[in-house]
C-alpha cells in the first residue's frame, strides 16, 4: 500500500471511523502482501480478532472495513466477557489467487512484530490449514488444527452461540425460547450457516434458505430435503411467514432497501456489520422488528479461539457461548427500560465495561 492517500488518513484521525489506538499498514513485495491491521482498543487486554483476506476494490475500503471490523470486535469482546481489546486484519486480494505460504508467513511476521498486541485468527477468505502457517512466524496464532495445538474450525461454536441468541430473541418476542414451528430464513450457508441450520432443525423450525454458492445450497438439501430454497436474499427477505431472518454472510444486508420489504420481525444473525448505517436501527424497530446485534450474537467463535491461549477446552466454552442467551436477553430488557433500539443498548453496556478497564 504505496499510496495513502488524504482519505484515508482523515479517516484515521478524524473522522467518526477513527479514534483507533493503532494501525498498522503492511507490504511485502517478494509474496505481494499488503495488508492492514487495526487494533481499537486493548483497554480490556491484546486485541484479538480474525484475518479477512478479500479482493478489496480499492486500498482505502480495505482500510475502511479494517477500523469498521476491529472496532466491533472490541464491543463484541467485551459483551463476551473476554479479556481482550478489539483488533482486526485484512489482507487485500483475491485468496484464490495470491494466497501462498510465502505471504501468509510474511503476514504472520508483521503481527509478531506487535508483540502480542494482537492475537490473529480465523476470518472470511482464511482457514484453520491458514492459520497453521501463520502460526509458524507468529505464537500470537489462534484458529489453528489440533493437530497444531488449536481448538480447530470455530464456526460450530459461532453457530451455536447464534442459536442461542435466536432463542433468546424468541423468548423476548413470543414468551418461547423454542423455534419450534418458526419459519427462519438463512441466508448464507457457507461454514456458520450450515451449522446453524442443523441447530434450528433439531429445535423443530421450519428452515429456508440461499446462498450465492449453488454447491452450498445443494450440500444442505441433499443432506435435509425438508429444508427449503430460493433464489437469493431479495426472494428470502420477501418470504410469507418469516418469522426470524438470519444474515449470515457479508455486512450490510439491512439496508433502506431491506427493511421496508422484510417479512420477519425478529432478525438475528451471524454476519458482521449487518447495518449499512446507524439509522437502519430506528428503522428496524418503529416497524417493531426486534435486532439481536451482531456482535453479540456471534461472539461463540471469538469465545473459542480466546480459550486457545489457555488450552483449549470445548465443553468450557459451550458452557460460556451458552450464555450469549442471558446476555442477549439482559440486552433486550436494558433496551426497553432504556427506550432505545437493543444495538445501542449492547454499545452501552461494552463501553461500560471498557470505560471500567480504563480507570482501573
Amino acid at each position: 500500500m504505496t499510496d495513502v492517500t488524504d482519505g484515508v488518513l482523515h479517516t484515521l484521525f478524524r473522522s467518526e471511523q477513527g479514534g483507533h489506538e493503532q494501525v498498522v499498514l503492511c507490504q511485502d513485495r517478494a509474496s505481494g502482501l499488503k495488508a492492514v491491521i487495526a487494533l481499537h482498543s486493548t483497554a480490556l487486554g491484546p486485541a484479538l480478532g480474525g484475518t479477512r483476506f478479500y479482493p478489496y476494490a480499492s486500498d482505502e475500503e480495505a482500510v475502511a472495513d479494517a477500523l469498521n471490523l476491529s472496532r466491533g470486535m472490541s464491543y463484541k469482546n467485551a459483551l463476551a466477557g473476554l479479556d481482550h481489546g478489539g483488533g482486526k486484519a485484512v489482507i487485500i486480494g483475491d485468496p484464490e489467487q495470491i494466497k501462498t505460504e510465502e505471504l501468509l508467513l510474511a503476514y504472520g511476521r508483521f503481527v509478531a512484530s506487535l508483540g502480542g498486541r494482537y492475537v490473529t485468527a480465523c476470518d472470511v477468505g482464511t482457514y484453520v490449514a491458514d492459520m497453521d502457517v501463520v502460526a509458524r512466524a507468529c505464537r500470537w496464532t489462534t484458529g489453528r488444527s489440533p493437530e497444531n495445538g488449536g481448538a480447530g474450525d470455530s464456526s460450530v461454536l459461532t453457530a451455536f452461540g447464534v442459536f442461542q441468541g435466536m432463542r433468546a430473541s424468541a423468548q423476548h418476542q413470543w414468551g418461547d425460547p423454542s423455534l419450534h414451528g418458526r419459519t427462519v430464513g438463512v441466508a448464507g450457508v457457507g461454514k456458520v450457516g450450515r451449522h446453524l441450520v442443523d441447530h434450528l432443525l433439531q429445535d423443530g423450525a421450519n428452515v429456508v434458505i440461499t446462498d450465492v454458492r449453488d454447491e452450498s445450497v445443494r450440500a444442505i438439501t441433499d443432506r435435509h430435503p425438508q429444508v427449503a430454497a430460493v433464489a437469493d436474499s431479495e426472494a428470502l427477505i420477501r418470504t410469507e411467514g418469516l418469522d426470524v431472518y438470519a444474515p449470515c454472510a457479508l455486512g450490510g444486508a439491512l439496508d433502506d432497501t431491506t427493511v421496508p420489504v422484510l417479512t420477519a420481525s425478529v432478525v438475528c444473525g451471524a454476519a458482521n456489520n449487518q447495518l449499512a448505517h446507524p439509522g437502519v436501527e430506528k428503522d428496524l424497530a418503529d416497524r417493531g422488528i426486534l435486532y439481536a446485534p451482531d456482535y453479540v450474537v456471534n461472539a461463540g467463535g471469538v469465545i473459542q479461539v480466546a480459550d486457545e491461549l489457555h488450552g483449549f477446552d470445548f465443553e468450557r466454552c459451550r458452557a460460556k457461548a451458552a450464555k450469549i442467551f442471558d446476555t442477549t436477553f439482559a440486552i433486550f430488557a436494558r433496551a426497553k427500560e432504556d427506550g432505545i433500539p437493543p444495538a445501542a443498548a449492547a454499545d452501552r453496556i461494552a463501553e461500560h465495561r471498557m470505560a471500567e478497564a480504563r480507570r482501573t
